[in-house]
Order: structure tokens, then C-alpha cells, then sequence
């Protein structure tokens, strides 16, 4: 009797299984497809590209992923990143180039630079945790504000001009130098920095007291208050770290363009909460893990990229990336209702 209740549960199992890594199964295929259309898609170069585009976007789904952790989201982070990289080009824009945006002077000490357009980043952070955890204002609403704020701003200030131009010691001297090359494939510094970010959030997530108490507070505000855990204080560092997260991607991104337009960062948000999404970080809170971030933004580039290899046109990329993220929200909720 018992072995049949056994054999009973095993498909059922397998069924789970299957519906549960659905997202990914479905874009391991559409890969293996794109390489049956165009056998160069999983040449060296290509991988490497991938892997190069999964370090450039991947700090700022970490941040997001730490935001929806806490059962929320941050739709702020690609007009944050991009407010971030015009700051970082007007800084480290050539001396004396014709029609320098800031006129006179020489390019700033880049590392500076990075902590500037972090902080930068963190307070916008600081102004959504602060709406978030003292006024229980929702996510959405909030980080739709400043979203716009932040837009509004970089506009304003920069009259929509592209900043161009920039100095050697932020386009190709420090992260977009390659530390090394495969084949003929460049892998920059900014793969590596990337590592070591990882590596610090895996620490912050699963090795400290914060980290605990961020998946305390998405599992259950009310019980972690109840606990001693300062629910506020623990909301406004989470999104500050996410902000620092989208400035340090602003930088990045400004250098790995070498241009700063009002069109960098459109999106970004969106396509870090698909990745995240993918990447197994729960919508209702208090679920996540560091490895899946990394898998979800690589699949999400993987996706990206099929698509250029296959021809498709760029407006088709939005239904793509609006159909993922509706898909990876069912089977997320499919897999929360599964659990209670």
C-alpha cells in the first residue's frame, strides 16, 4: 500500500518539479533552438559576450532582488542609473574638449567618482525605504515618484544632452580594461568586479545580522517588529544599498558605452526584475538566494541575445520581456499557494 502512495506521489513530484524551473526549461529550449537557426550562438565569443552583459546588469538586480525580498520593488533603478552615468560623464569628461559640458577643468579621480554617483544612489534609496517603512506607502507608488523625480532631474540639469567625449581613465584604463582575453573575446575588469560584488552580497544576505533580519521583515513584518527587529531601519538599508547598487551600475554602463544619453537606463529596471524573477527571488517575500540573481540575469541575457542572433526586431524585445515576467509571476504565485 505504501509503495503504491510512493509511486503515486513520484510523477507528482516530477510534475512539481518541472512547473516550478519552468522559466528556465523554457529558455534552455528557445536557446538550443537559436543555436539549431545560427550554430555560432554558442560559440566562445558569444558566451563571453553574454557572460560580459550578465556582470554589467547584474549589480543592480541584486538590488532589486534585496527590494523584493521585502515583498516590494524598486522601479526607480534604471532612471537612477542613468541620472548616475551622467554624473560620471560630466566628471570625467576630456579636459578641454569643444563644448565640455562643465566648462574648464580635468577629469575627476575616478574612484571618487564611483563613491559619488553610489551615494547619490543610496539617497535616493534613503527617500523611498524612509516613504516605504515610516508611511506604509506601497512600493510601486513610491518608487514610481521618484522614478520620475529622477528622470525629471537628469533632464533639467543635463537639457537632454548626450555627454560624450569621455576621459581614457573611464572608458578604457579602468573597467572596461580587459583583464584578459579568450580567443579574441575581451573580458573586462568589470567581469571581476562584478565577482567580488557577488561575493559581498552573499556575505551581507547570509552572514550578517541584516541579512537575516531583510528576510525576517519579508517573510513577516509584524512577527520581525514583534522580535526586536527594526522594521524601518531595515527597509531604508535596503533600498539604500539597492541605490548604491543602480549608481555603481550608472558608472559602468557610462563607461561601457563611452556616452551618456537620456535613453541609458530605460528599462533596466524592468529587465532586472525579470531576471530576478527567473531567478527564483519570491514576489511575496522572504525567498531568494544570490545564486539564483546570477542565474535569472544570465538567462535573461541569454534571452536578449537569441533574439539579435535570430534577427528579431527590437520592439518585439518589450512583448518578449512583458510575457516573462507575466509567466514568472504565475508560477511564482503557483508556487506560494503550493507551499501554504
Amino acid at each position: 500500500m505504501s509503495q503504491a502512495k510512493t509511486q503515486a506521489k513520484q510523477p507528482v513530484n516530477i510534475v512539481n518539479w518541472i512547473l516550478d524551473h519552468a522559466m528556465i526549461i523554457i529558455i534552455i529550449l528557445m536557446a538550443i533552438y537559436v543555436e539549431i537557426q545560427r550554430p555560432q550562438f554558442f560559440g566562445v565569443a558569444s558566451l563571453m559576450n553574454i557572460v560580459n552583459l550578465t556582470a554589467a546588469r547584474l549589480p543592480m538586480a541584486l538590488g532589486v532582488a534585496g527590494c523584493i525580498i521585502l515583498a516590494g520593488t524598486d522601479l526607480s533603478g534604471g532612471r537612477v542609473a542613468g541620472l548616475t552615468a551622467f554624473i560620471s560623464a560630466i566628471l570625467l569628461q576630456k579636459a578641454g574638449v569643444a563644448n565640455r559640458f562643465l566648462e574648464g577643468g580635468s577629469p575627476w579621480f575616478v574612484p571618487f567618482v564611483i563613491l559619488l554617483v553610489m551615494l547619490v544612489g543610496a539617497c535616493v534609496g534613503m527617500l523611498n525605504g524612509f516613504c516605504m517603512g515610516k508611511f506604509k506607502l506601497h512600493p510601486f507608488i513610491v518608487t514610481l515618484a521618484t522614478q520620475l523625480i529622477t528622470y525629471g532631474i537628469y533632464l533639467t540639469v543635463s537639457n537632454s544632452k548626450q555627454i560624450s567625449s569621455l576621459d581614457p581613465s573611464y572608458t578604457t584604463s579602468f573597467v572596461t580594461k580587459p583583464l584578459f582575453r579568450i580567443g579574441t573575446t575581451a573580458v573586462p575588469v568589470y567581469v571581476l568586479l562584478a565577482i567580488i560584488l557577488v561575493a559581498l552580497m552573499w556575505l551581507v544576505w547570509n552572514k550578517t545580522t541584516f541579512g537575516k533580519n531583510m528576510f525576517a521583515v519579508g517573510s513577516n513584518e509584524e512577527a520581525a517588529r514583534v522580535s526586536g527587529v527594526n522594521v524601518l531601519l531595515t527597509i531604508m538599508c535596503v533600498f539604500m544599498m539597492a541605490g548604491a547598487l543602480y549608481g555603481y551600475t550608472g558608472f559602468i554602463e557610462g563607461a561601457r558605452i563611452g556616452t551618456s544619453s537620456p535613453s541609458l537606463g530605460l528599462n533596466y529596471e524592468s529587465d532586472a526584475i525579470s531576471a530576478v524573477v527567473i531567478g527564483g527571488v519570491s514576489f511575496v517575500g522572504g525567498t531568494g538566494k544570490i545564486s539564483g540573481v546570477i542565474l535569472g540575469v544570465f538567462m535573461m541575457q541569454l534571452i536578449m541575445s537569441g533574439m539579435t542572433f535570430l534577427g528579431i526586431s527590437g520592439n518585439v524585445t518589450y512583448i518578449i520581456k512583458g510575457a516573462v515576467i507575466l509567466v514568472a509571476c504565475i508560477l511564482d504565485m503557483r508556487k506560494y499557494r503550493a507551499k501554504k
